[in-house]
């Protein structure tokens, strides 16, 4: 059984993806990336089954090579990440800004279980590759391109943020009983002297896969 520890994942992607580099370099805190409305978290009430395309049963091992978001212009090749000496979880290299990672040593999206994507907001020279993750929508989709050659299609649950002292590990990082998907980067305020001071955080269950 594939276990990693969901504390010091948390902790990574506030402090390793969060230093809010070009807001930094710049001064241009009027340039903060978009954060999630109230509209877009979860609701707490049972959803309309016509209201959002059933769950699809889940997909054979395969590790993910792309991940497109259409609805925010992503299109993005992916790393694997593994742990640092600490035992967090690594990141993607700050300077390439159009590349994000997952953990390959959990699961690989479109397996049952909870699969983390992460990738920084910004770097020194401007926006990175989820600049625009807080703009996303329920219901929009998500592909995984695996290197089977199939695609895992994910559609959006919700969209929420999260201050760093009160990322809720167990909601993001948990164990799902199907296939759902996280995408993790920085959000909430920001501050000079601390970077971002959180987290945006898109939920998905995966609806389709083809190749």
């Amino acid at each position: 059984m594939r276990r990693f520890s969901n504390v010091a994942i948390a902790s990574v992607t506030v402090v390793s993806l969060c230093t809010g580099a070009w807001l930094l370099e710049s001064g241009e805190e009027t340039h903060a990336p978009p954060q999630p409305s109230a509209a877009e978290a979860r609701s707490g009430r049972p959803a309309d089954p016509g209201s959002a395309p059933a769950p699809a049963p889940a997909l054979p091992a395969s590790p993910p090579e792309r991940i497109r978001i259409p609805s925010i212009r992503v299109d993005a090749p992916l790393m694997g990440l593994g742990l640092t000496r600490s035992g967090s979880l690594d990141v993607p290299p700050a300077g390439k800004k159009n590349l994000a990672g997952w953990y390959e040593a959990g699961t690989a999206p479109g397996e049952r279980g909870t699969a983390i994507v992460a990738g920084h907001v910004d770097n020194a020279d401007g926006p990175a590759v989820f600049y625009d993750l807080g703009a996303v929508k329920k219901g929009s989709a998500i592909d995984i391109a695996r290197r089977d050659g199939s695609v895992a299609r994910f559609t959006v649950d919700a969209v929420e943020v999260y201050k760093a002292s009160d990322f809720p590990d167990q909601k993001v990082y948990g164990a799902a009983d199907r296939p759902e998907l996280r995408v993790i980067t920085c959000g909430g305020g920001y501050s000079r002297s601390t970077g971002y001071q959180g987290n945006v955080v898109v939920f998905a269950h995966l609806t389709g896969g083809h190749r």
